[in-house]
């Protein structure tokens, strides 16, 4: 059978009644099994066995569905040799940073000629060393975190793009980079699928920080008393630059160092920031992972659990004004917009057996959210 187009046969005589949806680059079949082969069948087996593409069922009042998606056109090629080079001036510059912390100045290579090069990278690399292990506990928190969305998406047969990483000069931030984003060029056909995506991301970058953070922590330095605004701090050189608690980070310094006041190692600063990440993601604001697992559990609700944390941003920022910042950030990537677009078929709900997982995401963001990151430094020092 033709639909639109859409060549559905050798699967369909399965279903009560159906619909196909056609993309630019995929073919969605929704089907209502028949009671006999709900089970399914083993006649229903063999025929997904050989669909070319990907299948999984939705449990409702309608009776037991069935959603197909197969791909109507090659993939795209991508530009490793482009999102690798990010990669690797990311890493650079997050490196540098981690140098600046270890009170190192970013330098960069300077070969007195061509022939020069090599000797010159030794002698850099030398010098930033300090800097390397925050480098790497921070490059593989963004990594990991990237990596959950793009391999989710690709189980779905969505069209997504590879992890684009964001290089920023050592001299305008301790950090070294503006972070790490992958593109979605295909439309997310449920609320499913927006939930799995959505938290791959965090649930992935938060495990690797919580490694680095522990690890991190063991080799922190205990500090006697650190005043009244936080108990702990990083060192920049001279400068402390104290940071703020998350119900998570309190649990972690209590389990490693008795709850006492620590000045932190930079792979522990590494798995703060990681945790700090995973939080900024899951604010519940339209373009950000907490706004797709929102928006998949409680679909168009989303919208006002979006106003408030916005606005709650705005409330939070006479603490620290990075919020402003953020809070106009989210708001020009969602286009003036704070509740979540919609998908295909937004009326399907998440089955049962995801929202255990949405919930534990949402609670995953109250855990890890830092309501003042920062104290006592200037923002352009920071991000």
């Amino acid at each position: 059978m033709s639909v639109k187009g859409l060549r559905v046969s050798g699967i369909t005589g399965f279903f009560s009644y159906w619909r196909t949806t056609g993309t630019r680059d995929r073919e969605i079949v929704d089907g209502v099994v028949r009671p006999e082969h709900r089970r399914p069948s083993p006649e229903l087996r063999s025929a997904l066995a050989e669909w070319p593409g990907i299948h999984y069922w939705v449990n409702n009042d309608g009776g037991r569905r069935l959603i197909l998606v197969r791909p109507l056109a090659p993939p795209l090629r991508e530009r490793w040799w482009l999102h690798l080079l990010l990669f690797a001036f990311t890493f650079t510059t997050v490196w540098m940073g981690g140098a600046l912390l270890a009170g190192v100045p970013a330098l960069l290579p300077r070969p007195t000629s061509p022939l020069d090069v090599g000797s010159a990278l030794v002698v850099w690399a030398r010098a930033m060393r300090p800097g390397l292990e925050f480098a790497m506990g921070l490059m593989a928190v963004l990594l990991a975190h990237e990596a959950g969305h793009y391999l989710v998406a690709r189980r779905y047969l969505i069209n997504v793009s590879p992890p684009y990483f964001l290089p920023a000069p050592p001299l305008w931030t301790i950090v070294g980079t503006f972070g790490a984003f992958i593109r979605l060029r295909s439309p997310v056909v449920d609320r499913r699928q927006l939930l799995d995506v959505g938290a791959a991301g965090p649930w992935a970058g938060f495990a690797v920080a919580v490694i680095i953070l522990f690890a991190g922590l063991s080799l922190s330095t205990p500090m006697s008393e650190l005043g009244a605004l936080s108990p702990q701090l990083v060192l920049i050189g001279e400068q402390r630059l104290y940071l703020g608690d998350s119900l998570f980070m309190a649990a972690a310094r209590e389990l490693v160092t008795g709850g006492a006041a620590v000045a932190l190692h930079p792979i522990a600063f590494a798995g703060w920031l990681g945790l700090l990440v995973t939080a900024l993601n899951l604010l519940p604001l339209g373009q950000l992972d907490g706004g797709h697992v929102l928006y998949g559990l409680i679909g168009g609700g989303q919208r006002w659990a979006g106003r408030l944390s916005w606005l709650s941003l705005l409330v939070l920022g006479p603490w620290f004004t990075g919020w402003f910042l953020w809070a106009g950030l989210t708001l020009l990537l969602g286009r003036g917009h704070l509740s979540h677009p919609s998908v295909l078929d937004r009326y399907r709900p998440v089955p049962a057996s995801r929202q255990p997982v949405g919930w534990a995401t949402v609670i995953l963001f109250a855990v890890t959210f830092t309501p003042v990151p920062f104290y006592g430094a200037e923002l352009w020092r920071l991000f």
